[in-house]
């Protein structure tokens, strides 16, 4: 095992190389100059002479070659550089950005678990009866429902019942507050973006639970432990369960990764200041540093993601091996 994780961790370098050269050349070929967007946005008149000033002092002038391996060199001293709009530490403004991020993507996992894992087994144990179509029909509105418009929903509801009950609305805290310094507050901000992307999250995993259990419980092992007289819940827990996870586990994975940087819509609706709507201002802004140290930030949660599921399979499945 351990041989196994040294080759995938060595493995995941030339990936990393490869993600940092496609993203640095690719936003270079987008049209626009983030040192004309910061003068036209102080209200002057961008004069040529100030622009090539800016981007002197930037290094957008330097050699190709050049600006790659100030990107990728600062990986080996653990310094990203500065946000080229900011002029701000890259690592201080993701810093701010990624607890928030990583809380709603941890919140929203165990809120699918939650749901999936449980619906998932009650519509393959229960196939074709009421239950079974009652989850179906659930899992597909997930599908079709967006986790936006889910959480516009919420906000209304919740200032439709506040304001009847209580006779003022009441909406969730603007300001981030850390879970160790006041649980109550940061619940409070962040259960409602959680639950309404749970949801949807939890849907996929649902129907694949589902499928997988049903196609595992159809396997000869099973019937022979049902011809020993095992009680049903042991078949499922103790045989069926372990094997039916090896896809949902790798979906589970896959969304987690996607939910540190792709809640755009989802932070702008619970107006959050995460890594999705920092992802947004950086491109609009023209933010070449900042843009780049994002992009490598998710393919890095991709990378170690895909590597805790292959951990995983071994764990659920003693079949596998790994040398």
């Amino acid at each position: 095992m351990y041989k196994y994780i040294i080759k995938r961790v060595l493995l995941a370098i030339p990936t990393l190389f490869g993600a940092a050269l496609l993203v640095f050349f690719l936003l270079r070929a987008i049209p626009g100059d983030v040192c004309e967007i910061r003068l036209a946005g102080t209200g002057l008149y961008a004069d040529p002479a100030e622009i090539e000033l800016c981007r002197d002092k930037l290094g957008l002038n330097d050699p190709m070659i050049v600006q790659f391996w100030d990107f990728v060199s600062g990986y080996f001293t653990w310094d990203l550089g500065d946000s080229m709009w900011t002029g701000k530490p890259i690592t201080f403004e993701i810093g701010l950005r990624f607890k928030l991020s990583l809380q709603i993507a941890i919140m929203a996992t165990l809120v699918a678990i939650a749901i999936a894992i449980p619906l998932g087994i009650i519509s393959a144990v229960k196939q074709d009866t009421w239950m079974d179509y009652a989850v179906r029909a659930f899992s597909i509105a997930g599908i079709a429902i967006p986790s936006f418009w889910l959480g516009i929903i919420i906000i209304l509801g919740l200032l439709i019942v506040t304001q009847h009950w209580f006779g003022a609305p009441w909406m969730p805290p603007i300001d981030y507050v850390s879970p160790f310094e006041d649980p109550l507050r940061n619940m409070s901000q962040l259960i409602w973006p959680a639950v309404a992307t749970g949801y949807r999250y939890s849907a996929v995993a649902t129907r694949m639970t589902r499928s997988a259990l049903l196609e595992v419980l159809r396997e000869d092992y099973v019937r022979t432990a049902r011809s020993k007289g095992l009680m049903e819940r042991v078949i499922i827990n103790r045989h069926a369960l372990k094997n039916a996870l090896l896809p949902v586990v790798t979906i589970i994975a896959i969304e987690f990764a996607f939910l540190i940087g792709g809640l755009v819509v989802t932070e702008q609706v619970f107006n959050l200041n995460g890594l999705g709507k920092l992802f947004v201002e950086s491109v609009g802004a023209q933010d070449f540093n900042l843009t780049q140290q994002l992009v490598m930030l998710v393919v890095l949660i991709f990378v170690i993601t895909n590597l805790v599921v292959d951990i995983l399979y071994a764990w659920l499945d003693p079949r596998i091996r790994y040398s």
